[in-house]
């Protein structure tokens, strides 16, 4: 039985890159027309098509039941084609496999014809390269566009990649009551930064703040005012495979403003410190990590008052709180700064439930930040308090 394609489907069949990314708000019916597509374009060839998620409970609760379903519904399945044990499909001259972005082996293993990388956006640039260079024809990705991530910063713009973005208006299957309440986030977002966020994703497909981000109490601010007066500034080192990150904090009128001063990599500490002489940071106290403390003496050498941070126990998560405790404003030059703000989240176990602990990921300058607080705002600082704010 045929099923009929939604314009999603129609603007999915129009792609023809190696790369094809599919950003799209929720019910637009992004997964299930990928997999549509992937069925009747797999009918009369012989291809293997791995199908890839960041873990096996998204795939069997997404797009492994999606795809049963379908062929379901097209009168395809056939119980003795289905391998369940290793999650295979064999249709007509086709295999279909499923597995997970976690299987180290499956990364760096077999090649395939096609791959589907489903909600893209929760598996690493390194694991999507491990599966795209092998793979034969194209690469096809999916996700909500929550925040910036690597198909943003990496793909989108070049001239290998599709890009398109999918609302639940390309859906036209979709019931009446969903619809409804979709649209209903529109209304509530007038008044709430909350709603706003989702109609903007979830709603019109558009970048937001991603679901689940530790700091969402903070807004873009265009310039560092004159008047600003500097609180001191936190220090990330890095080098080959980190970045290095300074970040500014500053007061200004009853409200805390931060600023990136450095987000790079492959620093020596003479031109990390040729940098901060070159910024406000040279006027004030520098907290930088004391797990670094042959860096902080080259640093004073040149001049600057660099200190090391004081951790102390479960420093992360208190230096969080500290943080999460105020509203703050972020200048937009601060462009680093404010893509780790829409990332950095909380680790999620394998069933995709939020832990205690953030991802070590989207932190540099974070991280940078969170000095600063320790050694400002927490009850030990003497300096300044954050109750001063009006």
């Amino acid at each position: 039985m045929p099923l009929t394609p939604t314009t999603a489907f129609t603007k999915i069949a129009a792609l023809n890159k190696p790369i094809r990314l599919v950003c799209g708000g929720t019910s637009s019916s992004k997964t299930y027309s990928i997999l549509m597509y992937l069925i009747y374009y797999s009918l009369k060839r012989e291809l293997t098509i791995s199908v890839v998620a960041e873990s096996i409970p998204v795939l069997k609760r997404g797009a492994y039941r999606d795809f049963i379903h379908i062929l379901k519904e097209l009168g395809l399945y056939e119980e003795k084609n289905h391998n369940q044990t290793d999650r295979l499909y064999k249709l007509n001259n086709s295999t279909f496999e499923f597995f997970s972005a976690e299987d180290s082996s499956k990364l760096r293993g077999s090649r395939r014809n096609i791959l589907f990388l489903n909600e893209a956006n929760n598996v690493t640039f390194e694991a999507f390269n491990e599966l795209s260079i092998r793979t034969k024809e194209f690469c096809i990705c999916d996700w909500n566009p929550t925040a910036v991530f690597w198909a943003n910063t990496e793909l989108i713009g070049q001239d290998n990649v599709d890009f398109i973005t999918l609302t639940y208006k390309d859906n036209e299957f979709l019931e009446q009551k969903i619809v409804k309440e979709i649209e209903s986030w529109e209304v509530k977002g007038l008044t709430s930064k909350y709603w706003a966020n989702k109609w903007r994703v979830m709603g019109l497909g558009q970048l937001g703040i991603q679901t689940g981000a530790i700091y969402t109490d903070w807004s873009e601010i265009d310039f560092l005012p004159d008047q600003a007066e500097l609180i001191g500034t936190g220090l990330d080192f890095g080098y080959s495979n980190d970045e290095c990150a300074a970040i500014a904090v500053y007061r200004y009128d009853g409200e805390i403003i931060v600023d990136e001063v450095v987000y790079q990599k492959g620093l020596l500490n003479s031109q990390l410190a040729s940098l901060l002489k070159h910024s406000n940071s040279k006027h004030g106290v520098i907290y930088g990590d004391s797990a670094e403390p042959k860096s902080i003496a080259e640093l004073k050498q040149y001049g600057l008052n660099v200190q090391p941070v004081v951790k102390g126990k479960d420093s992360i998560n208190y230096g969080i709180q500290l943080i999460q405790s105020t509203p703050f404003k972020v200048t937009s030059r601060s462009k680093n700064l404010i893509k780790e703000l829409q990332n950095y989240t909380w680790a999620k176990d394998r069933e995709g439930n939020s832990l205690s602990n953030p991802i070590d990921n989207w932190n540099h300058a974070l991280d940078a930040l969170r000095y600063l607080f320790l050694m400002k705002f927490s009850k030990k600082a003497t300096t300044f308090s954050l109750k001063w704010r009006r």
